[in-house]
């Protein structure tokens, strides 16, 4: 007889105990795999903790990622100059706003990336997808440092600029998803936050990068030269730091656990179907996007990149001063990315990300009045302390969640199952979040309005989490493609 669908994300979120019972709709079907093979040895080598050569695999894919990032986050971090170079003069607010929205653009088509990417992914493998991936970002974000501006070419300035953007946000829709598989499918079940989250750090790193080459390219050529065309550089570098990181990942293997699906033919021949294709399947997605990463995203964004806005056009912090606040929050508080996803392992995912987004909600406001206490006179040491406070909470949040969305789907289909809530959260509520603040503070004239935003969302997460999302850190992925065929029972021996 038919089980009516459930309802609650353990009963239907693509983990082990699902896949069984989805067989028999014809979705989702699973089943065991006896290893006859090297790369099933080397599958079940990997699941035992054997992680020989897993740091070449992490380096591979954090720097790629983090180059990734620093192209995306480039063009925000110069979108105060970019205004003045792609859009017509007259009123600085408005051709602003208009360059926090073509920096938007790139966040709203990054759920069709992962659509695009995560399919390529699950089809023909996690390395190529994210091979392409890098070469579409580098090219775009090179191009943008060549692209003549409004005053030479017109209305065909901003129209490139945004089409360049575009291609951008189709690549980072590929490449997290890409990176965070690649890693955890070659990671033992009971490290996997810990090692996921060296991945988690390529963000903040990626956004520290971009800020240190704007600040030593700034002081080399010298203000006023940097405002006319040495704001270019930094996009121009990406060519070099992607030719090298191209060299690093081609040089790798496909994940070994992928392979073994490869090689019994049970890879999916259609990936958006079986992830997207009955209710169930959304009604997973749906609990995952406001049970986790929708609160992830405001947290991040606010933490890291609003933060930065905040200080320089709110509080007319100096550019330089407020990047280099930024740039020490983020150095002091990148090890606590790896610090929690290591305690996820221990303790679990849920908890530990439920609680960043509750205290972000709780004290963004005291928080922003203090920033603006501090801002004048401008006080440096105390600003960078309040900004490290909020990457605290972005690393509590961040940090785990890359294991947590490993874990939530198969791996027949979970290039593609993760990547469409996690590019929905980070790009539509993150994304979206610098141009939804701005405009809430140049409207209301409060110049904490622009909080409001993050704080519903993140206590959104924090009550639909709470309920909703199953904490799966003691199951085994490797279950798929071990003897025995029964996952559920394997992770609890591992547990």
């Amino acid at each position: 007889m038919r089980r009516s669908p459930p309802t609650r994300i353990e009963d239907v979120a693509g983990f082990p105990d699902a896949i069984n019972r989805e067989n028999s709709e014809g979705s989702l079907a699973m089943t065991s795999v006896s290893p006859n093979s090297i790369a099933s040895t080397n599958a079940t080598a990997y699941a035992a903790g054997d992680v020989r050569g897993i740091w070449k695999v992490i380096t591979a894919s954090s720097v790629g990622t983090m180059i990734e990032w620093y192209d995306f986050y480039i063009f925000g971090s110069l979108a105060a100059i970019i205004a003045t170079q792609f859009f017509p003069g007259g009123n600085p607010t408005a051709s602003f706003l208009k360059t926090l929205a073509t920096f938007a653009v790139g966040f709203a088509v990054r759920p069709f990336g992962a659509l695009v990417f995560g399919r390529i992914g699950d089809l023909t493998g996690r390395k190529f997808a994210f091979l392409a991936t890098l070469l579409i970002m580098g090219g775009s974000t090179a191009a943008i440092g060549f692209l003549p501006g409004y005053d030479r070419i017109g209305i065909l300035a901003p129209i490139v600029l945004v089409i360049l953007r575009l291609l951008q946000g189709l690549a980072l829709g590929g490449e997290y998803g890409g990176a965070a598989v690649y890693v955890a499918e070659h990671a033992p079940d009971n490290r996997r936050g810990f090692y996921t989250s060296f991945i988690q750090t390529t963000a903040t790193l990626g956004l520290f990068l971009s800020l240190a080459v704007i600040l030593i390219v700034r002081a080399i050529v010298g203000e006023d030269a940097f405002k006319v065309w040495g704001w270019r550089v930094p996009f121009i570098v990406s060519l070099l730091l992607v030719a090298i990181s191209y060299y690093i990942r081609i040089r790798l293997r496909e994940s070994p656990l992928f392979a073994v699906l490869k090689e019994t033919g049970q890879t999916s021949t259609a990936p958006i179907q079986e992830s997207f294709g009955t209710w169930s399947r959304w009604k997973v997605f749906f609990v995952v996007l406001f049970g986790a990463t929708a609160g992830q995203a405001v947290v991040w964004y606010t933490g890291q990149f609003y933060a930065l806005l905040f200080l320089q056009t709110v509080l007319k912090v100096p550019l330089v001063t407020s990047y280099v606040c930024v740039a020490v929050a983020l150095i002091l508080g990148t090890p606590l990315f790896v610090y929690f996803g290591s305690l996820s392992d221990r303790i679990g995912r849920k908890k530990i990300m439920i609680a960043g987004n509750l205290l972000a909600a709780l004290l963004y406001v005291p928080i922003y009045h203090a920033m603006k206490l501090y801002s004048s006179p401008v006080n440096a040491v105390a600003l960078t302390a309040l900004v490290f406070v909020q990457v605290v909470f972005v690393t509590m949040v961040y940090g785990p969640i890359a294991a947590f969305l490993v874990e939530a789907f198969p791996a027949r289909i979970r290039y593609t199952s993760m990547s469409l809530p996690y590019h929905f959260g980070n790009g539509w509520f993150g994304g979206f979040l610098p141009i939804i603040a701005t405009s809430l503070v140049a409207r209301t004239g409060n110049i904490y309005a622009g909080l409001a935003f993050p704080i519903i969302v993140a206590l959104i997460t924090v009550v639909v989490g709470s309920i909703f999302l199953q904490d799966r850190h003691n199951e085994s992925i490797w279950a798929e493609v071990q003897p025995g065929g029964n996952p559920v029972g394997m992770s609890r021996a591992r547990a």
